[in-house]
């Protein structure tokens, strides 16, 4: 063979298409849905595309926490919020959709905090469709508007505590009774040191547990002012940060933990709350998605999503 042949032959043939030259790589084409994996997700499409609408209208990106009425904040939500804000550029406006009955205190300070980190400079907006209750009201502090509607309700945010009857039965007690309960008794034997009701009923009191009482109700209620603070109250706007924290603390203004404090109440004692009219255009596309959000979680479940993450989790119990 000449050797210039044995060079010629290297070069790629000017007859064959670029993509089938030898030694050369074709683009990956993209794969296709199949239309089964398509008709599996649709519900999931479907509330993707009206978040992708609210978006478009609001120019704000939105994110949401849906969670079933049996399913409490906790450690694990950390893995769905990582998710949520992956393609949330630091320094964006926010809107953070927010459906819960409360839960772990220490673990929404981590989410709400992870947010307004990422937020930064930028404005944070919580919208309540349905309830955030407790410890997702103490979230709801951390913004810098909540939008609330009719339907919509906060809650105080006394910590509770879970003890059994004497039957055995679990139930839930505000902390905030024990140390009312002590003062109350401590105050009338202090008028009467002979009163036996007040002396009776004092012996009935552990002080241990009134110490862990009153650090749970410290700890609330430092937690709910760092997010006035630093949340609602941020850009210098007057706001007291005491007194609006001891009132969602208060077991006298408000008589049972699951008490609803609608928008004209969370306005009253200072909370920065838009209220939207429920049937206004922009109210009835939030409660659009959280129906859809809401059918798609059952009572332990959890729904982190956005325009691009969808994340259903189960819960544990």
């Amino acid at each position: 063979m000449n050797p210039d042949d044995s060079a010629k032959s290297d070069l790629p043939s000017s007859n064959l298409p670029i993509d089938m030259q030898p030694g050369s790589i074709s683009p990956p084409t993209p794969p296709k849905k199949t239309p089964m994996y398509e008709a599996i997700h649709a519900s999931r499409y479907h509330r993707q595309e009206q978040i992708k609408l609210i978006q478009q209208t609001e120019g704000t990106k939105l994110i949401s926490y849906v969670s079933g009425s049996a399913n409490l904040i906790d450690r694990d939500d950390i893995l769905g919020f990582v998710d949520l804000l992956h393609n949330v550029r630091t320094g964006e406006n926010l809107d953070l959709m927010l459906h819960t009955p409360g839960g772990d205190i220490d673990a929404a300070e981590k989410l709400i905090t992870m947010v307004r980190t990422r937020v930064g400079n930028g404005r944070l907006r919580i919208i309540v469709p349905d309830f955030a209750k407790s410890a997702g009201t103490l979230m709801a502090l951390g913004a810098d508007m909540i939008l609330m509607s009719d339907t919509s309700e906060l809650g105080p945010i006394d910590p509770q505590i879970t003890l059994r009857d004497t039957h055995g039965n679990l139930l839930r007690h505000s902390v905030q009774a024990y140390i009312d309960a002590y003062e109350t008794y401590a105050e009338l034997l202090h008028k009467n040191p002979v009163d036996t009701v007040a002396s009776t009923m004092l012996s009935k009191l552990d002080p241990a547990f009134l110490k862990l009482c009153s650090a749970a109700c410290d700890r609330a209620q430092k937690f709910a002012e760092s997010q006035l603070r630093f949340g609602m109250f941020r850009s210098g706007e007057p706001g007291n940060f005491t007194q609006i924290a001891s009132e969602l603390m208060s077991t006298k203004k408000w008589l049972s933990h699951g008490q609803m404090i609608g928008w004209a109440d969370a306005q009253s004692i200072g909370l920065n709350v838009e209220h939207l009219d429920i049937e206004s255009e922009r109210w009835q596309a939030y409660w659009r998605l959280y129906s859809l959000q809401r059918l798609a979680v059952g009572d332990r479940q959890k729904l982190f999503e956005s325009d691009y993450a969808s994340l259903p989790f189960d819960g544990r119990s």
